[in-house]
């Protein structure tokens, strides 16, 4: 049982973030004196022990466009936050990913005096490298998922703590396809594609059709494939039934929607058909074949385009390996037909398939550590430092 004052504030902002904090409320929850959670969180966080003051999918926005529309909205939430936060209650912000949201939350409250920790540094070795400076006001300990990021924070002068990332130990290292297939009620022999269009509404109005225009290509030229949708959310479901029911054709009767299950569907897989973001990661450290495809409305991408990048890779296996590990079609490029070529150039590769695995296995390598308790550790810690640091 814990009181007011051992309570530690989370906010996640999408699914990824969910799955990336429910370790570490749970670590949190065995540690001895137990830390209760509360704040913005996804169901995960929520079967970890965290009291939803409101649930993710309110702060699940993407594009610059989409943010503009729920601007209002999303600045009062953050208001909200931010009064709830200072009235006391918490002894901490953890901030997980969500930068846009997240740092302006941690500024404000940060000087009132709560200790904050931001959860995942944003792409600042990718792009707009200013939010270093950002970063800076806003938290007091950031926690990296990632190793080359330590050298980054480190030449910076910010407090920064290499956790590893928790997909790494949640994931295993061998993935057993057959037990997955028979977990999902899918046939041992035939191929299975899985089919990942992204975890908000927008993502999935914009990359779902081409996706599933991809695998009518595909099951067309694999007359023995099938296809899975793990559905990221429920209220997602009716919309993903929708675009399938408009594109079905040649894979009638071989595609299958299920709710949540994504690992299960990646351990079963065949290859992947996936949007830009975690889910990348997902699907190496299951050391499956991949295209990774993604469009946002074309004003996003004007935007994005004038303010430039650092690294010509927007999936994390090819951020990771610094190379064109895996296929990328972005905006114009990412076609039904691209995708699926792709997709099919892979599948009939043994020796590319090989080399996959065996560079997914030394990135699952590297980012494999006790997550959860060095989260645990060092947000406990940064508490401790910045009280002590108080008159």
């Amino acid at each position: 049982m814990t009181h007011d004052g051992d309570c530690i504030a989370f906010v996640a902002g999408e699914a990824s973030g969910d799955l990336l904090a429910a370790p570490v409320i749970a670590a949190l929850h065995s540690h001895v004196p137990p830390f209760g959670a509360a704040g913005v969180a996804g169901d995960r966080m929520i079967a970890a022990g965290c009291n939803a003051w409101h649930h993710v999918r309110e702060l699940s926005v993407r594009g610059y466009v989409e943010v503009l529309r729920e601007l209002p909205r999303l600045l009062g939430l953050r208001r909200e936050l931010a009064r709830r936060l200072s009235a006391g209650g918490c002894c901490a912000l953890v901030g997980v990913d969500a930068p846009d949201f997240n740092l302006a939350l941690e500024t404000r409250v940060r000087r009132g005096g709560l200790p904050t920790i931001h959860f995942v540094s944003p792409s600042i070795w990718a792009w707009r490298g200013w939010r270093i400076e950002r970063i800076r006001q806003a938290a007091d300990r950031i926690l990296l998922v990632f190793p080359f990021e330590q050298a980054i924070y480190d030449r910076a002068g910010i407090a920064a703590t290499y956790v590893g990332h928790p997909l790494a130990s949640a994931i295993p290292m061998r993935p057993d396809r057959a037990a997955a297939r028979r977990r999902l009620g899918v046939a041992d022999q035939k191929p299975l594609i899985c089919l990942m269009p992204g975890s908000r509404r927008a993502e999935i109005q914009y990359i779902a059709p081409m996706f599933f225009a991809a695998a009518e290509t595909l099951a067309s030229a694999m007359p023995e494939a099938h296809f899975i949708v793990p559905v990221a959310d429920p209220v997602l479901r009716p919309l993903l039934e929708q675009i399938e029911r408009q594109t079905r054709k040649a894979t009638a009767g071989r595609m299958n929607l299920v709710d949540g299950r994504a690992h299960d569907c990646l351990e079963a897989c065949d290859g992947v058909l996936v949007a830009s973001g975690t889910a990348t990661l997902e699907a190496a450290l299951y050391k499956r074949p991949m295209v990774i495809a993604y469009r946002v409305p074309a004003l996003s991408a004007w935007i994005m385009r004038r303010i430039g990048g650092y690294l010509p890779w927007v999936g994390l296996p090819n951020i990771l390996a610094r190379e064109a590990l895996v296929p990328e079609l972005l905006q114009e490029q990412a076609t039904a037909r691209a995708i699926a070529d792709q997709m099919l150039s892979v599948l009939g590769d043994e020796a590319r398939q090989r080399l996959l695995e065996e560079r997914f296995c030394a990135m699952h390598e590297a980012l494999r550590r006790d997550t959860p308790s060095l989260a645990c550790e060092a947000i406990l810690h940064t508490i401790a430092q910045v009280r002590a640091r108080r008159p």
